[in-house]
């Protein structure tokens, strides 16, 4: 097993090759290019078998981390077998051949290597960025969206995790089902398993109704689970039974339900590092990290600010219904300098504000407050502690620039904790929870 950490220059991805060894369909063969295959009589089975010992919803196989894999019996009427023992979960490798029913079946998963070339467009879905490592990510996620890999996207708060998981959702084949978001940062922890899996009428006091929960309301479309460091670790193992088995079973329910979806998951954490704490668990981090994209912050991207300003200027203006207002040459520069420890977001909430002012002076240039004066010379650069790892030193450097974006952020709203909220685009529960977890009063 690969360890949570490890890095690979390419993403991989898989091909299942199942041929059947028995039987009235001997000599079929299914091949498809994700790490999840069904075999059953339904017609929507990935390898559809007619043997009359088959069942309608036989077996699921699934990856879990690498390159190991897990059998599921889904329940079957004549049973599973691998080496001639019946079997409800087990873990298969390739070569195997197993048995559903009568018909013998070989499992053969084939590994990738995918080559990512540069997109060629300053922009994928609502992403904007010219940046080599920004289209290197926009051509790595028009490679994975077709596919139905779990990604996992990962990168600082306001860099655009949402709208990368949306990008992806409709560059695939589930573009025309819906998009479900879950944020785990902002449902309370005793609705938070509801809020996912649903619940059955009568499960706790006021469950006055049957709800469905993300996954099922997701069915043949993605769920984009935000934030999913914050999740509780009692939910992570329903969480991986849902990934592992496609199936979802609701609070007070006695029996789980089949989901047919995809799921793309977020954190600004550094789940490894979760995983090493014991905070998250390391079959789950596996799980998720099929595929693994990383938006870099805006401060790493310089290239992109002048781009994403002229984007939000014109955005801004056309709202406001004026001409798009202009930007001196000094003013761009203080702007690109800048280091955004909000990043795109803190960005594109700084340029609404200045072209909503300029709305009100007609013809004047685009004033952006609130950034600090350029003086001669480089920039002057943080100095850091050698003596503690890269992993140590980059999370003292992520909670310093939290705590200094939170502080910023109620200083410009004198204390207003609902009007910073708004302003972030951030639930203000979470903020307040931040300001709890860093002592900001």
């Amino acid at each position: 097993m690969p360890r949570a950490g490890s890095q690979h220059s390419q993403p991989t991805l898989y091909r299942l090759v199942l041929t059947v060894q028995s039987g009235p369909d001997k000599g079929k063969t299914c091949v498809v290019d994700r790490d999840v295959v069904t075999v059953g009589k339904l017609a929507d089975s990935d390898l559809v078998l007619t043997d009359p010992t088959v069942s309608r919803s036989h077996l699921r196989i699934a990856r879990m981390a690498g390159d190991e894999w897990r059998l599921y019996d889904l329940g079957s009427t004549n049973g599973t077998y691998i080496s001639g023992g019946r079997v409800t979960e087990a873990t298969i490798s390739s070569g195997a051949v197993f048995r559903a029913g009568r018909v013998e079946i070989s499992f053969a998963p084939e590994r990738r290597e995918v080559d990512i070339p540069l997109w060629p467009e300053e922009h994928f879905g609502p992403l904007i960025g010219r940046s080599e490592v920004m289209r290197r990510l926009f051509g790595l996620a028009h490679r994975v969206a077709p596919t139905e890999a779990t990604v996992l996207l990962q990168g600082e708060t306001g860099t655009g995790k949402g709208l990368l998981a949306q990008a992806i959702h409709r560059a695939s084949s589930r573009a025309r089902n819906d998009f479900v978001v879950v944020d785990c940062s902002a449902v309370q922890r005793q609705l938070a398993e509801s809020e996912l899996f649903g619940h059955e009428k009568g499960a706790f006091s006021g469950a006055y109704a049957r709800r469905e929960g993300a996954f099922e309301s997701a069915n043949g479309g993605t769920v984009f689970v935000d934030e999913l460091g914050e999740l509780e670790l009692d939910l992570q193992p329903k969480l991986l039974r849902v990934l592992d088995a496609r199936e979802v079973r609701p609070v007070g329910a006695t029996k789980a339900h089949p989901v047919d979806l995809r799921v793309v998951a977020a954190s600004r954490r550094d789940l490894h590092r979760e995983v090493e704490r014991g905070v998250f668990r390391e079959d789950l981090y596996f799980r998720l990290s099929v595929v693994t994209m990383t938006i870099p912050p805006l401060r790493d991207r310089p290239e992109d600010i002048p781009l994403l300003v002229e984007h939000f200027v014109e955005e801004a203006a056309r709202s406001q219904g004026i001409r798009p207002p202009r930007l001196d040459d000094e003013s761009m520069e203080r702007v690109v300098r800048h280091d955004w420890p909000g990043n795109v977001r803190e960005l594109k909430n700084t340029i609404d504000r200045a072209v909503l002012l300029s709305a009100v002076r007609p013809g004047a240039r685009l004033a952006i407050d609130g950034l600090p004066v350029l003086t001669p010379g480089p920039p002057r650069l943080p100095t850091f502690n050698t003596g503690l790892t890269f992993g140590e030193t980059k999370e003292r450097w992520m909670t310093e620039r939290e705590v200094a974006y939170i502080k910023e952020l109620l200083q410009r709203h004198d204390g207003n904790v609902s009007a910073a909220a708004r302003s972030a685009r951030m639930d203000r529960k979470y903020l307040h929870k931040l300001m709890r977890r860093h002592s900001i009063s």
